[in-house]
């Protein structure tokens, strides 16, 4: 017999990597009381439902979502936490496989792009779960060659950004660097950059940020210069594991983080998922291009599901109209009380 499992229509999702179903099967835990039902993946995931005939499909079950509980597994990799945030657009069926059929877009922030092609049926789990790994070591190896690093700029319209990285990277040949870098790695919202490059670079910018009209700067707790051509080590290594992955068209469309634009086939994923190592994180210029639409079309509301809510705040500097309709859903950390309350 199918199932049919039925949510409400114009929603958007902002989730975590651990809202994508484990390859496994769960040791499941199942409390019932009448026709309600909770279920918990260890270490990944738990939800309550109510079961009841389906009032639209004749012989179909109708599972209604009571609440859904992420448990965020952090696996710390180049000082990174793997589960970051990707965003999924306007989803309304879901299978009982837990895939969106009527999603609109997904997009991933960093390491969340293999998130959110997971969650698009792009790759398999364990698939992006193992590039990850791949990633995080090969990213790992080349931060350790070159004292790097990675430098918040909150600035204001006058403030410099080019110009500063630029005379950064001269500064950096007065002291003996060959080759120095410093270069913008993350667009996060207007006048908000994530810099990235030599130490010494980044420590002459906060040494002159009146100069360049930049309002805070902070260093960032990471362990190199990720996003820049100091990664380039990392490249090949990438690029190996997904060239053996089978990645397919995703089931929804999904954003690259270097471009912004919408993916187009297989090939253009494991080209543009490489290349990202290397590249500038578009976030801000992919929040426009999701949420582009005509002048009177209402946003669909937007529900943040994972650790903290850092792609609410930038959406709300980027969009504040779509984010009137946004909400987080909190994410909670597996424990080892296996036994405690879901």
């Amino acid at each position: 017999m199918s199932v049919a499992s039925v949510m409400p229509s114009n929603h958007l999702i902002l989730c975590g990597l651990l809202l994508l179903p484990p390859s496994i099967f769960p040791s499941i835990r199942v409390f019932s009381s009448e026709s309600v039902f909770r279920i918990r993946w260890p270490e990944h995931w738990s939800f309550s439902f109510s079961i009841s005939p389906s009032s639209e499909y004749s012989g179909l079950i109708s599972f209604g979502m009571d609440w859904l509980d992420l448990l965020a597994r952090r696996q710390i990799t180049e000082n990174k936490i793997y589960c970051e945030n990707c965003l999924v657009c306007e989803g309304s069926e879901w299978l009982v496989s837990i895939v969106i059929e009527n999603c609109v877009a997904a997009a991933g922030f960093s390491v969340g792009e293999f998130a959110a092609l997971v969650f698009a049926g792009a790759m398999e789990f364990s698939e992006g779960l193992y590039a990850v790994k791949i990633r995080a070591e090969a990213m790992q190896e080349a931060s350790e060659a070159v004292p790097s690093g990675m430098l918040s700029v909150l600035g204001q319209r006058q403030s410099k950004f080019a110009v500063a990285c630029l005379e950064a990277q001269e500064h950096c040949k007065t002291q003996g660097i060959e080759d120095p870098v410093c270069e913008v790695a993350n667009y996060l919202f207007p006048d908000c950059r994530v810099i990235s490059g030599h130490l010494e670079a980044l420590q002459f910018l906060q040494k002159n940020s009146s100069k360049y009209h930049f309002r805070r700067t902070k260093m960032l707790p990471v362990s190199g210069g990720f996003h820049t051509r100091l990664m380039e080590p990392a490249v090949e290594p990438l690029a190996q594991v997904l060239k053996a992955i089978d990645v397919k068209k995703p089931l929804v469309s999904v954003h690259s983080n270097v471009d912004g634009n919408r993916y187009m086939h297989p090939k253009h994923i494991q080209k543009l998922l490489a290349q990202q190592v290397v590249s500038p994180v578009k976030w801000e210029q992919t929040m426009h291009a999701i949420y582009e639409r005509r002048k009177g079309t209402a946003f669909p509301q937007t529900f943040e599901v994972g650790p903290g809510k850092q792609l609410g705040a930038i959406l709300k500097s980027c969009n504040l109209q779509a984010w009137r309709s946004y909400s987080h859903v909190e994410v909670l950390e597996a424990s080892e009380d296996t036994e405690g309350p879901l």
